[in-house]
C-alpha cells in the first residue's frame, strides 16, 4: 500500500478536527483538560487522555501529542495500529458481513479454528469475545467433565496471584482478594496453591477425588509477569495425566506469539487439555476462544453452551487476517529477537540499582518489578510520550505490539529508565 495511502487511514499527526470524536471532545483539545463522563459509569482509574489515531507503534491524543505504545491495549494491538495489511481486510468484511447469528456457519470460523488447532496441536475451538468469556468456558468444560464421571462437586485448582476475569467464577478462580472484595459469595469448587511448587500441589489435592481441573496462566499478567517454571509445567502436565485431570492453560494475555512461540507453554514442549484465548487473536477486535484436546473437545453439547456474538464474522476475519499477517511478516521472530534485546537492555541499564528487584518475563511480555508501590510512573510516563501500566502495585508492564522494532526498543528504555531512576531517587 503507497505511503500516501497508508497515512489517510491512520493519520500521522494532530487528528482531523472534523471528525466527530474531535467535536466531542472540542474542549480537551483547547484547554488541555481532563475528558469529562457524566454518563459513564465510574468503572476504570482512566489517565486524562483521549486517544485520536494510531499508526503502528504510536498513538496520538485529541491534542496532537504523541505516544510510544509500550501497552498495545494490554497485549491486544499484536499488529499494531492501522496495520496497512489488517485495515483493508476488515474493511472489506465491514462491508460484506459484520454478524448473523449461531443459527447458521461461519466460513472463517472453521478457517480459523483450524489455524489453532494446527498451530497448537490441539483438536477443537469453541469462539467467544473475550477471555473472560473463554476462561468461564474452561470452568463449565472442567466441571460438567467431572460431572460426565460421576463427580457431583467438582473442584479446580488454581493459583495464587492468578487473574482469569470478573465475572462472579472467574473472579473467584483469580487469587486476588482486594478485586474479590465487595462480590461475596464466592463461587466454591476452587483449590488455590502457590506458583512453582509441586509437593504444595500434590499435598493440596491428596486423596481428593473430587478434582477435575488445575488451571493456571504460563505467565501471570495481571499478578505481575509471574513466569511458570518449564520444569514446573512439565510435572504438573504430567500430575493431570497420572490423575485424568484436565490441565487447563489460561493464555489470554500471555498467548498468540508474545513470548515468540504461538504460545507460551509451548516453551516447555507441553500441550494443554483446553486453552483460553482472547486479547492478541483479534488485534484489537474483539475475540475469545477456548482449543481443546481430545480429552475435552466434546464435553459440550448442543445447548451446554454459547454465546451470541462468538464467531460472529467480523471476529473470525480478524483473527484470520492476525495469524496470516504474523506469519507473512515473521513476527514470532521479531518477538523473540526484539523482546531479547529490549530485555537485555533494560537489565543492563537498571543492573545494581537500589529499588529494583527484578526484570522478568519473555519475549514482549516484560515486567520490571520495584521495591515499592510505582502506580505514579505511568501518568509520568504518559507525559512522557510512552504508554505503560503497573500492575501488583509495583510492577512496570510492557506489552508493546509485535511489530516494535530495536529503535523503537531503544526509544522506550530511553523514555522509561531514567523516569524509574527519579522515582526510585524521590522515593527513598
Amino acid at each position: 500500500m503507497p505511503a500516501e495511502a497508508i497515512r489517510s487511514l491512520s493519520g500521522s499527526g494532530p487528528p482531523n478536527t472534523d471528525k466527530p470524536f474531535f467535536t466531542f471532545f472540542g474542549n480537551l483539545a483547547m484547554s488541555n483538560a481532563a475528558p469529562v463522563e457524566p454518563h459513564v459509569m465510574n468503572t476504570y482509574g482512566r489517565l486524562p487522555i483521549a486517544l485520536s489515531h494510531g499508526h503502528g507503534c504510536r498513538v496520538w491524543d485529541v491534542n496532537g501529542k504523541e505516544y510510544l505504545d509500550a501497552l498495545g491495549g494490554i497485549a491486544v494491538n499484536t499488529l499494531g495500529h492501522a496495520h496497512p495489511k489488517l485495515v483493508p481486510a476488515l474493511q472489506q468484511q465491514i462491508a460484506q458481513l459484520i454478524h448473523t447469528s449461531n443459527y447458521y456457519y461461519t466460513p472463517n470460523a472453521e478457517r480459523l479454528a483450524a489455524m489453532l488447532c494446527e498451530r497448537s496441536g490441539l483438536d477443537k475451538v469453541f469462539f467467544c469475545s473475550s477471555g473472560l468469556e473463554a476462561n468461564e468456558a474452561a470452568l463449565k468444560l472442567a466441571r460438567k467433565f467431572g460431572h460426565d464421571k460421576g463427580i457431583e462437586r467438582p473442584e479446580i485448582v488454581v493459583y495464587e496471584k492468578a487473574f482469569h476475569g470478573r465475572s462472579i467464577a472467574t473472579l473467584s478462580a483469580t487469587g486476588n482478594e482486594k478485586v474479590q472484595k465487595g462480590f461475596g459469595p464466592l463461587v466454591e469448587g476452587f483449590i488455590r496453591v502457590p506458583l512453582n511448587d509441586i509437593e504444595a500441589l500434590k499435598a493440596a489435592t491428596e486423596g481428593n477425588k473430587n478434582v477435575t481441573a488445575v488451571f493456571f496462566e504460563t505467565i501471570q499478567g495481571e499478578g505481575g509477569v509471574n513466569p511458570m517454571r518449564i520444569e514446573y509445567l512439565k510435572q504438573v502436565r504430567e500430575l493431570c495425566t497420572q490423575k485424568d485431570w484436565l490441565l487447563m492453560i489460561d493464555e489470554v494475555q500471555c498467548g498468540m506469539g508474545r513470548t515468540g512461540k504461538w504460545f507460551a507453554h509451548q516453551w516447555a514442549g507441553i500441550q494443554p487439555d483446553v486453552m483460553p484465548l482472547a486479547k492478541g487473536l483479534g488485534s484489537g477486535v474483539p475475540i475469545g476462544a477456548v482449543v481443546a484436546g481430545p480429552k475435552a473437545a466434546n464435553i459440550f453439547q448442543p445447548g451446554n453452551h454459547g454465546t451470541t456474538f462468538g464467531g460472529n464474522p467480523l471476529a473470525m476475519r480478524a483473527g484470520v487476517e492476525t495469524i496470516r499477517i504474523m506469519e507473512e511478516d515473521g513476527l514470532l521472530a521479531n518477538t523473540e529477537r526484539v523482546g531479547s534485546f529490549l530485555s537485555g537492555t533494560l537489565r543492563e541499564r537498571l543492573s545494581g540499582l537500589d529499588g529494583v528487584v527484578e526484570v522478568r518475563g519473555q519475549g514482549l511480555m516484560i515486567g520490571i518489578e520495584l521495591a515499592k508501590p510505582c502506580g505514579a510512573l505511568v501518568g509520568q510516563c504518559a507525559e512522557a510520550g510512552l504508554l505503560i501500566s503497573v500492575t501488583a502495585d509495583n510492577v512496570v508492564r510492557l506489552l508493546p505490539p509485535l511489530i516494535i522494532n530495536e529503535a523503537e526498543a531503544d526509544e522506550l528504555v530511553a523514555i522509561l529508565v531514567p523516569l524509574i531512576k527519579t522515582f526510585l531517587a524521590e522515593q527513598a
